[in-house]
C-alpha cells in the first residue's frame, strides 16, 4: 500500500490539497470497485454556461408544454361542428315529428323551437337545449332564424363565426344540407 505525506494512505484515503483557492478534495479509493468519493468546497459552483444551459433547457419544456395544452374554449372549426350537428338534428326532428324546427341564433348563442299548436315554444330536450358561444366567439349575423319545415327544407343560411382571427362558416343550402367551410 502507499504511503502519503499525511499518512491516510493505510487507511485508504489520499487527502490533496489544490489552492487556497479552491480548497481541497478528499479521495478515497478501493480496489475492489473503482469507486471514489470526492468532496468540493463550497466556493465551487456553477458556471454561468451552466447556468444558461439549464435555464435554456427548462424554457424548452415549459414551450412544449403550453403548446401541448389545447385550448380550454376548443377549436372554432370544433364549435362550429358542434352546431351543424345540432342543426342537422334539428332537421332529422323537424321530419320524424312532422313539424317545423326552428334555430336562432343570437350573439350570445343559440337555440331551438319548435311550432305548438301555432306558436313557438323552446325545445329544451338534449341535444336541443340553449348553448351559449364559447368566450370571444362572434357570429355573423348576429341574429338569425333557420326554420327547417317537416320535410327538412330551409331557407338559405350562412353563419359566419370568428374568434381571434380565426373565421370559419356553416352554411345550409337550399336542400336543407349543412357545411361547415374553413
Amino acid at each position: 500500500m502507499r504511503t502519503s505525506a499525511t499518512g491516510t494512505a493505510e487507511r485508504g484515503f489520499t487527502l490533496s490539497w489544490r489552492s487556497a483557492e479552491h480548497g481541497f478534495t478528499l479521495s478515497r479509493r478501493s480496489a475492489g470497485n473503482g469507486f471514489t468519493l470526492s468532496w468540493r468546497s463550497a466556493e465551487h459552483g456553477f458556471t454561468l454556461v451552466e447556468l444558461l444551459v439549464v435555464l435554456i433547457i427548462v424554457g424548452l419544456m415549459s414551450a412544449v408544454a403550453v403548446l401541448a395544452f389545447p385550448d380550454p374554449r376548443g377549436g372554432l372549426v370544433l364549435e362550429a361542428e358542434r352546431f351543424a350537428a345540432r342543426a342537422r338534428a334539428a332537421q332529422e326532428r323537424a321530419i320524424m315529428d312532422n313539424r317545423p324546427v326552428a334555430l336562432r341564433v343570437t350573439r350570445q348563442g343559440y337555440g331551438f323551437e319548435w311550432a305548438v299548436r301555432g306558436e313557438w315554444r323552446p325545445l329544451e330536450a338534449r341535444p336541443f337545449a340553449s348553448v351559449e358561444w364559447k368566450p370571444g366567439t362572434e357570429p355573423v349575423p348576429q341574429a338569425a332564424r333557420l326554420v327547417f319545415d317537416p320535410t327538412g327544407y330551409a331557407e338559405p343560411l350562412r353563419l359566419d363565426l370568428s374568434r381571434e382571427g380565426e373565421r370559419v362558416a356553416v352554411e345550409v343550402g337550399e336542400g336543407g344540407e349543412i357545411h361547415v367551410r374553413r
